[in-house]
């Protein structure tokens, strides 16, 4: 097992960001000396440009596609903003992360149900009014909630249009599902901040942009350490994701008896996610006073703002003035059941010592 733990804290918020495994640094430390820019010519180029398509090939297998349908990116927003940039009529779930939702403003938002599953009807109906690029998460990132992606999937398609799914929290977890794009971040699965990519189909539009980088798709030298490091992650050996959704599904029955509401748990989910309410108290008091604790947990989404706020995944699943009273825990394959037992006893104490104080 890898240890990742902060021996002085807990960390529980790989939703938002998980430590490059040693791997993943070995391999950047060895890209970094490479001497070459991967477009010059001279040998020393041509090394460099060996490696930057050798992590272009890594990612071509985890997709099961072509290496030329990959297009490496700063990340994950920068993959879902490419696959939107050509398409006038976009349709996603109201519960995307906030990279989708803000980056279009026309984005028409579609309803989801109380599990956060998305309203199939909703989608059929807007889909009558002709073709449009539908966006969908493969994983929720706050609840862990997984999309029907190929019932969505047949559903776009037999209405002319094209699906663009954010697999950046499936990724090296659950099995990469079949869609026109899809985006990846290597920092949710082992590799470095700062590496991306852009699976899209040979028949999927992408818009021009200035800049011979990526088959002209991007500009700027590419991040070869961390594409190396990335590609390294994934050749590693695949994670017991199975033990970490039992971990998980005993911290979230130990917090439930304390008075916890686990949203989401209806629907099927994926393995490292919880979002964790504490009626009546507010997600940024819950966060700050388990911080002072020791641990690191979330109020959602990580987000550029730096604050936390009521969840608007949690909103649109209409619960109400709940969507700013939960937590997220996410947890690693490196997650301990002692670091869980710790958390448990801290959320309890602290339950128990705000729940006097309001009484």
């Amino acid at each position: 097992m890898r240890d990742h733990a902060i021996k002085s804290r807990i960390y529980l918020d790989h939703a938002a960001t998980t430590p490059a495994w040693p791997e993943a640094r070995a391999a950047m430390a060895e890209a970094l000396a490479l001497p070459g820019n991967p477009a010059s010519l001279h040998a020393e180029g041509r090394e460099a440009r060996a490696a930057l398509e050798a992590a272009r090939d890594a990612l071509a297998r985890l997709a099961a596609c072509a290496p030329d349908d990959v297009i490496l990116t700063s990340g994950g927003t920068e993959a879902i903003s490419l696959a939107l940039a050509p398409h006038g009529r976009i349709l996603a779930s109201a519960t995307e992360h906030s990279a989708m939702l803000a980056a279009r403003p026309d984005i028409t938002r579609l309803p989801v149900d109380r599990h956060g599953l998305l309203d199939i009807e909703a989608l059929a109906s807007a889909l009558s009014h002709g073709p449009a690029l539908v966006a969908v998460q493969h994983v929720n990132n706050e609840t862990g909630v997984i999309q029907p992606i190929d019932a969505i999937a047949a559903l776009v398609h037999s209405h002319g249009g094209l699906l663009l799914v954010d697999c950046v929290q499936s990724a090296g977890k659950l099995a990469l599902p079949k869609a026109d794009y899809r985006a990846l971040s290597a920092h949710k699965m082992g590799g470095p901040m700062g590496a991306g990519a852009l699976i899209a189909a040979p028949s999927a539009a992408l818009a021009a942009r200035d800049g011979a980088q990526e088959h002209g798709h991007r500009p700027g030298t590419p991040a070869l350490a961390a594409h190396a490091g990335w590609a390294a992650a994934l050749a590693a050996p695949p994670p017991d994701w199975a033990a970490v959704q039992r971990r998980r599904t005993a911290l979230e029955a130990r917090l439930k008896a304390a008075g916890a509401v686990i949203h989401g748990e209806a629907a099927p989910r994926g393995p490292h996610v919880s979002s964790i309410g504490m009626p009546g108290v507010s997600a940024t008091t819950q966060l700050m006073t388990l911080d002072l604790a020791g641990f690191a947990v979330s109020a959602g989404a990580a987000c550029s703002s730096g604050k936390a706020s009521a969840s608007h995944v949690l909103a649109a699943m209409g619960l109400g003035a709940a969507a700013g009273e939960a937590i997220r825990v996410s947890l690693s394959p490196a997650t301990t059941d002692e670091e869980l037992a710790a958390f448990a006893d801290a959320w309890e104490a602290m339950a128990a010592r705000l729940r006097k104080r309001a009484a």
